[in-house]
């Protein structure tokens, strides 16, 4: 049966899973900033799912070249009150811009043209799938990411699913508190990622554990962020007692509270829960 977010959140192996997924996250951002940077935030990857899933799902009905209509995506963010209609097309617009989707060839002489995902960009999320997917089989040995390498096209059917149940998470789209302070800013989610990789290890007791970090300048210039942004950001997470500096600001090491700990774990949780459901759904269908 699949995990539930309770049981990945008291996982033995949830901190060192977690960690080994945020690393990966890193260096696919590291990889390719441009791509990773459109997805950004918890809005646009939001949008960005049902982007896809809708995708998808008119392929599988109407078949090569049917391709996303933004009709339908601006009807699936509205439901679920992701975006405003504004917001959603100015997002697909910037998609277009770096080439993350591209008119279907042909669909410009249609009365509503549609979009579909450029081949970078399927084999992007064919890896944050897999990802993920070897995330979860680190919690039970099992073998979801080796059953989606050994038929890629059931991206098609669990991508879906998946976008499903995050836009329908309550938890996922209302994270608590400072996740969700950082989350709805630029790379606040690579930020968040950068911030656990750097914990120190051994010390989930602690009510701070200290990071590497010891510069806002330096994280946001590897990160390609505003100084200013991130610096404003932290300071509000700061205010909130969820970060701070062991000595001086600027001149220590920054160390992060344990309950934004629980919080960014327990994002990752939900998240891993609901890809776990759809996995059994897509893999294992009952009966």
């Amino acid at each position: 049966m699949a995990f539930n977010a309770d049981d990945i959140l008291g996982h033995a192996a949830l901190e060192r899973s977690v960690r080994q997924l945020a690393q990966s996250l890193l260096g696919i951002h590291d990889a390719s900033p441009r791509l990773a940077s459109v997805f950004g935030t918890r809005q646009r990857w939001l949008i960005a799912h049902a982007a896809c899933a809708q995708y998808f799902r008119n392929v599988a009905a109407d078949g090569p070249g049917a391709g996303m209509l933004t009709a339908q995506l601006l009807d699936l963010v509205s439901r679920h009150k992701v975006a405003s209609p504004n917001t959603a097309v100015a997002f697909r617009d910037e998609m277009v811009k770096y080439g993350v989707i591209q008119p279907v060839p042909g669909s410009e002489s249609r009365r509503h043209l549609s979009y579909e995902p450029s081949q970078v960009t399927l084999a992007a999320l064919f890896q944050w799938h897999i990802l993920h997917l070897g995330t979860l089989d680190g919690f039970d040995g099992g073998g979801r990411s080796t059953a989606l390498r050994a038929d890629p096209q059931a991206l098609r059917r669990l991508q879906p699913l998946i976008a499903d149940g995050l836009l329908e998470s309550h938890t996922v789209r209302q994270p608590d508190p400072t996740f969700a302070l950082l989350a709805w800013v630029d790379e606040g989610g690579i930020v968040m990622d950068r911030l656990m990789v750097g914990c120190e290890q051994g010390d989930g007791g602690l009510d701070r554990v200290l990071t590497d970090l010891t510069s806002v300048t330096g994280l946001a210039q590897r990160l390609k962020l505003s100084r200013t942004q991130l610096g404003r950001k932290l300071a509000a997470a700061e205010a909130m007692g969820s970060l701070g500096w062991e000595g001086s600001r600027g001149r220590s090491r920054l160390w992060v509270s344990q309950g934004f700990r629980h919080e960014y774990h327990k994002a990752q949780a939900n998240k891993l829960a609901v890809i776990d459901a759809a996995c059994e759904a897509c893999f294992m269908p009952r009966s």
